[in-house]
């Protein structure tokens, strides 16, 4: 079956409703300083100027967990990829309110990012909240899929930590079908507390409160890159 490496298209349309002046004033100064180069080979001190850890978030929606973890760590660089304008203006607020300048931002498919940086460069990567494409049709779609994932591992340091979140079931019984054939990572689940109560160091996404509104359960899946 295909999966994202070969279609290379995981989401719709890019923009939402129109930009107020501040946010287009916003992305105008702010996101071409701190924005991914489009084209060439990725390291630390290609994106950051310096040698220092990276870590990568696969769909930041409106950047409030990326930007809490590069606020807990200033000295690693954070990478954040999302197709959307509306998330990458969420995350470029964040940004600017925290003063934080560990953080660059591709606006765009995460794929495009990972197949440039070396392998084993990575230390930590989330995937919270991915569009499910809950219709069998649409599995293809999913960036949970063994290409995808293939890509991570590759790019993970040995120990590296990935971290996925859901609360779909279909897509839920899905990652683990995926994850649990995946000759390179080890599920750190134990118990159902490890699965089902988010880690202090995880902080709620406003698609994660959204989905406690609506009831709904929500799954916390860490992995360790062996």
């Amino acid at each position: 079956m295909n999966d994202p490496l070969s279609i290379r298209r995981l989401y719709g349309r890019r923009q939402g409703h129109k930009l107020r002046q501040g946010q287009a004033e916003l992305v105008e100064r702010l996101l071409p300083e701190i924005s991914v180069q489009e084209t060439g080979a990725l390291d630390a001190p290609v994106l950051f100027g310096d040698d220092r850890p990276l870590e990568l978030e696969i769909g930041f929606g409106k950047g409030e967990h990326m930007a809490w973890q590069a606020s807990q760590r200033r000295n690693h660089g954070f990478i954040g990829c999302e197709p959307f304008l509306d998330g990458v203006v969420g995350a470029l607020l964040k940004i600017d309110e925290l003063g934080l300048d560990n953080v660059r931002l591709h606006m765009g498919d995460a794929i495009d990012v990972l197949e440039r940086l070396p392998d084993a460069s990575l230390e930590r990567a989330w995937l919270l909240h991915p569009d499910p494409w809950p219709k069998a049709r649409h599995a293809k779609r999913r960036f949970m899929n063994d290409g995808p994932i293939g890509l991570i591992a590759r790019k993970m340091k040995p120990g590296g930590e990935f971290r996925f979140g859901t609360d779909h079931p279909v897509y839920v019984r899905w990652a683990m079908m995926v994850m649990g054939r995946s000759p390179d990572f080890e599920w750190l689940g134990e118990t159902p507390h490890d699965f089902l109560v988010r880690p202090d160091d995880w902080p709620e996404t406003r698609y994660e409160a959204k989905a406690r509104a609506k009831g709904h359960e929500v799954w916390y899946f860490r992995y360790r890159r062996r």
